[in-house]
């Protein structure tokens, strides 16, 4: 008697959940639930009456479910789910789809042929998106993706982008994994928090619970099932559904528990463990299908939990009416169910099954039928096609052939990568490496390193990387030629320069270097080119810039030859890089050529690189990110770890540079916090330069110097980084400070840094900001300007903005004051999104205008306190109020800006006006220097002062300096206690 609870029991909550969310779908509102539990809590009970519920309804309803047999295939969920959709069915209206069909040809085989290569995942999942709508456009669709638990990271991609934009389509999709740690529960538990998605945990039944399904199950009430078999029951099964019927049906099979004249009894003893009676059930139940269907539920065991009837039949040789039968009698034993929604497929009702018949088979036995298992899908299967391969590589490997399963599983390998599915690539050929390294096949080893090494560096898997360091010194000596080993070096030496270990990396091209000596090959020549170029980037050095072009330039010379498009998309991307300051077309050129390129060749990473570096081109050019956002959100979906903090942090410079300093500094932070955990050595000191540059830009000094002590802990010594902290951090720090020397010399520095050990960086002040305090001193004359402006850098618009000033404060010398303040109004619009170089560059040349007397620096000198006081930046706001009182206007108080005076020295009375003293005071400056950085006069600063000595209790000017030092005055946020007052 089967035994099958006839109702779900203990559920109610989640079918009222369930229920609720296909109704809202149905009415145009979609959404998702994320069903997650341990194995056996019946997530498939409560899949299957949600899909009763949405047929009877009229919903179409799609269920594709993660590959139980072999490693996980990209997208084969999603691939599984749509197909019933192109079998017999009505054909789909695809001139709807329009751009995305194509996109659609990676998950439907129908239409492969006319996928254009490597696609954006955000399209592929806009592209489902758009199919689920179109087919439920009446009645509302159902998208069922089961054990989503282990599933590819580029089906959790699109499942992501799915769950964001479900709200407005008639679409609910319904999820279910095991609770285990992983990127699927990670996005259930995401989604609930942003009220994207329901999750729905569903616990272990309660024992009134196990009761209730218990009596269900065996057609009585509760308090006629024996307290013995309940007490066990509970025990066993832990409140496991799944584990109850099953444990129900090994009681009743085994005659343990019998019905006797319409009552349940205990007739055996149950104090013996469940899980050997369960067994014993199991192998009764299978027993009792004769010898011809115990072997041919042992073949299916060997394929795993599901199966498809075509290669069983293959490996058993049954005719199409025995094996039928056999299943038939299967299914209705409870040992195995038909595994919709895939004709020709069939799965093992319970796991327990898999493994008992698979204890029952001898070692030999068992290699025997998984060869036998991968001859039939392999003959089935010639192209293995799709999952094919690397189920025929798991077969392959569990009938002791591990040279073949490695060969498999890099093939597949290679596949997800040239689909771009990184994470795939990486389980595959990380599987491959170890079967080949068991199966002793160095060159096959070798090819596969060749892939796996880059792919893990892609992903963020460093330490995994460099440990295969120690497989490529076993291959020395297994008789590989020296350009093959030459190349596994080479792309070691990436592996190092990704995280900044440029030391290490220039070991691994050296090595290279000497095994081509010893046996030249040109192609593995040009890869070690551009591998150093990369690296001379970070060697400090005074021409490493015409060093990495040289071995860029020779590295495409010999691409164009002999046809190398890894080779040359590398070192088009770096030219385009390298030539962008001195020729910006030619730059673009490069990188255009380098995206064609990896296009038209199915490279999908170097695609991903050169679309960063044209993002990165028109935001320096354009001061636009929305090429950069796309990259950055591709690079997301395709798992490119290192690249998605790269552009990250482009990103958060932008906002800082254009005032969203708040948003900026908690985007820093979680980004700083991966690249610090993966040791992207040169993610983490841009992050830290732009963390100092956003406490620059506050005005804040000390949060500025604690982002820059971080960065120096980072072998930030003539990094190409290095200059921006005193450019764009340190500099504009000091003129927020109204301290114009020390700004000066924080750019000199940065010049000299960069004369040194050359940079990329174009925000470092040479092309802007200091060519406008050299204009403002005297220091720079018209031929200076006419140089500066004449270079490319200077095209940037944060660059552009001061260099049109430069110019504005040069007319105006030249006695040309209508057009010097025509160049302001340029500026101005030039820096309109770019609030603090606006009105610190109208702070400036609003006090030079007046002196030569031309413009309107009254009304600029207005905008600029206005924003700066509003900006809790006082030193420069009393600034532009000085300059305004010496224009003879009247100046409105601010009776604002307390807020900024830490609480202990607000609590003492302190004011406004007289921390704006103290906050000077750490360097020790006259009352003379002080005046002039606050335009106020030297008498007023005495008063202060003596005010400050008198509030704080300290004894005397050098103790309050040493307090003002201590406490840490230019710093925003919380600062220490000050001592008590000195008793008078």
């Amino acid at each position: 008697m089967p035994i099958i609870a006839p109702r779900v029991v203990g559920r109610d909550p989640e079918i009222a959940v369930i229920t609720s969310a296909l109704e809202t779908a149905r009415d145009g509102r979609g959404g998702t639930v994320f069903l997650t539990g341990e194995s056996g809590t019946g997530k498939s009970r409560l899949v299957a009456e949600a899909t009763g519920s949405a047929l009877g309804s009229g919903m179409r309803v799609l269920r594709g479910r993660t590959s139980t047999i072999g490693p996980m295939v990209p997208f084969r969920p999603l691939t599984e789910a749509l197909m019933p959709l192109f079998r017999g069915a009505e054909p789909l209206d695809d001139s709807r789809f329009g751009p995305y069909r194509p996109v659609l040809g990676r998950l439907i085989p129908d239409w492969a042929a006319d996928a254009q290569g490597p696609t954006s995942l955000v399209a592929l999942g806009e592209a489902v998106l758009r199919l689920l709508a179109q087919i439920g456009h009446d009645h509302g669709t159902v998208l069922i993706l089961e054990d989503l638990h282990a599933a590819d990271t580029e089906t959790l991609a699109v499942v992501e982008y799915l769950v964001d934009n479900l709200e407005q389509l008639p679409v609910l999709l319904l999820i279910t994994c095991r609770d285990d740690p992983g990127g699927t529960l990670d996005l259930a538990h995401s989604a609930a928090r942003r009220q994207t998605g329901a999750l729905l945990h569903l616990a272990s039944l309660d024992r009134d619970a196990t009761a209730t399904m218990t009596a269900d199950c065996l057609g009585t009430t509760p308090d006629a099932v024996p307290a013995e078999a309940l007490d066990r029951l509970w025990e066993a099964s832990g409140g496991s559904p799944l584990l109850v019927e099953e444990l129900l049906q090994s009681m009743v099979g085994s005659g343990a528990l019998v019905r006797t004249g319409g009552t349940w009894q205990v007739v055996h003893d149950l104090r013996h463990a469940f899980a050997e009676l369960l067994a014993r059930g199991i192998g009764h139940r299978v027993e009792r299908l004769g010898p011809q269907g115990h072997a041919l539920l042992s073949a299916a065991a060997v394929l795993g939990r599901r199966f498809p009837l075509s290669v069983l039949q293959r490996m058993t040789g049954l005719d199409d009416r025995t094996l039928l039968s056999h299943l038939h009698a299967a299914v209705t034993a409870q040992i195995v169910v038909a595994d919709d929604p895939n004709p020709d497929w069939y799965a093992f009702r319970h796991p327990l099954t898999v493994t008992t018949l698979l204890a029952q088979l001898t070692p030999a036995s068992r290699a025997a039928l998984a060869t036998s298992a991968a001859d039939a899908a392999h003959g089935l299967h010639p192209d293995l096609e799709g999952e094919w391969c690397t189920t025929v590589a798991a077969l392959r490997a569990d009938g002791g052939r591990p040279g073949e399963a490695g060969r498999l599983f890099a093939v597949a390998g290679d596949r997800a990568l040239r689909d771009g599915a990184v994470g795939s690539a990486v389980a595959l050929l990380t599987r491959a490496e170890r079967l080949l390294a068991t199966a002793g096949e160095p060159a096959a080893r070798a090819g596969v390193l060749e892939q796996l090494l880059p792919a893990l560096a892609e992903s963020g898997e460093f330490t995994q990387a460099l440990a295969l360091a120690d497989s490529l010194r076993e291959l020395v000596g297994a008789g590989l030629s020296a350009p093959r080993l030459a190349a596994l070096r080479i792309r070691l030496a990436k592996v190092a320069h990704a995280i900044g270990r440029w030391e290490d990396g220039n070991t691994q091209i050296e090595q290279a270097r000497s095994l081509l000596a010893t046996e030249p090959d040109e192609a593995v020549g040009a890869a070690a080119d551009v591998a150093a170029a990369h690296l001379v980037l970070d060697t400090p050095g005074p021409d490493r810039t015409e060093r990495a072009i040289a071995l860029a330039s020779s590295a495409v010379d010999v691409a164009r030859r002999r046809d190398l498009p890894t080779v040359a998309c590398e070192a088009w991307e770096l030219l385009g890089t390298l030539t962008r300051e001195r020729a910006p077309e030619q730059a673009l050129e490069y990188l255009e050529l380098s995206l064609h390129t990896a296009q038209r060749n199915r490279l999908p990473l170097h695609r991903m690189y050169a679309m960063v570096r044209i993002g990165g081109h028109r935001w320096l050019g354009e001061g636009t990110t929305g090429a950069l956002t796309e990259a950055r959100d591709e690079a997301q979906r395709l798992g490119a770890v290192p690249l998605v903090h790269t552009i990250e942090g482009i990103l958060v410079l932008d906002d800082v540079l254009r005032g969203a300093t708040d948003g900026a500094a908690r985007r820093a932070e979680e980004c700083l916090a991966v690249a610090q955990r993966l040791r992207l050595a040169p993610v983490v000191r841009y992050l830290l330069v732009i963390q100092a540059t956003l406490g620059a830009h506050r005005g804040d000094r000390a949060a500025m110097e604690r982002a820059l002590t971080s960065f120096e802990r980072w072998d930030s010594a003539g990094s190409q980084e290095e200059p921006l902290a005193h450019g764009l951090a340190r500099a504009f720090c000091a003129l927020l400070e109204e301290d114009r020397p020390r700004a000066v010399d924080e750019l000199r520095t940065a010049h000299r840094l960069s004369s040194q050990n050359a940079t990329t960086f174009q925000l470092v002040g040479d092309h802007g900001l200091g060519l406008l305090l050299d204009a403002l001193d005297g220091t720079a004359d018209r031929d200076r300007y006419e140089e500066v402006a004449a270079g490319s850098p200077s095209r940037v618009p944060w660059n552009r903005h001061f260099v049109v000033l430069a110019d504005a404060v040069l007319l105006g010398r030249e006695g040309r004051g209508g057009e010097a303040e025509q160049r302001v109004a340029e500026a101005r619009r030039i820096a309109a999104d770019y609030p603090l170089a606006l009105h610190l560059g109208i702070r400036l040349v609003g006090e030079e205008a007046h002196g030569a007397g031309w413009g309107a620096p009254a009304r600029w000198l207005r905008e600029a306190q206005q924003h700066f006081h509003a900006a809790g930046v006082p030193a420069v706001a009393s600034a532009c109020r000085g300059l305004l009182r010496q224009m003879g206007l009247t100046i409105p108080q601010h009776r604002g800006g307390s807020e900024l005076i830490p609480g202990p020295l607000r609590s003492l009375g302190v004011t406004v006006r007289e921390y704006e003293v103290f906050r000077l005071l750490p360097d020790r400056p006259g009352n003379k220097e002080i005046a002039g950085r606050l335009y106020i006069s030297p008498r007023t600063v005495e008063k202060h002062i003596a005010s400050l000595v008198a509030k704080t209790g300290e004894p005397n000017r050098a103790a309050l300096c040493a307090l003002s030092d201590r406490l840490g005055a230019g710093a925003r946020g919380p600062v220490a206690e000050p001592p008590d007052p000195a008793p008078r």
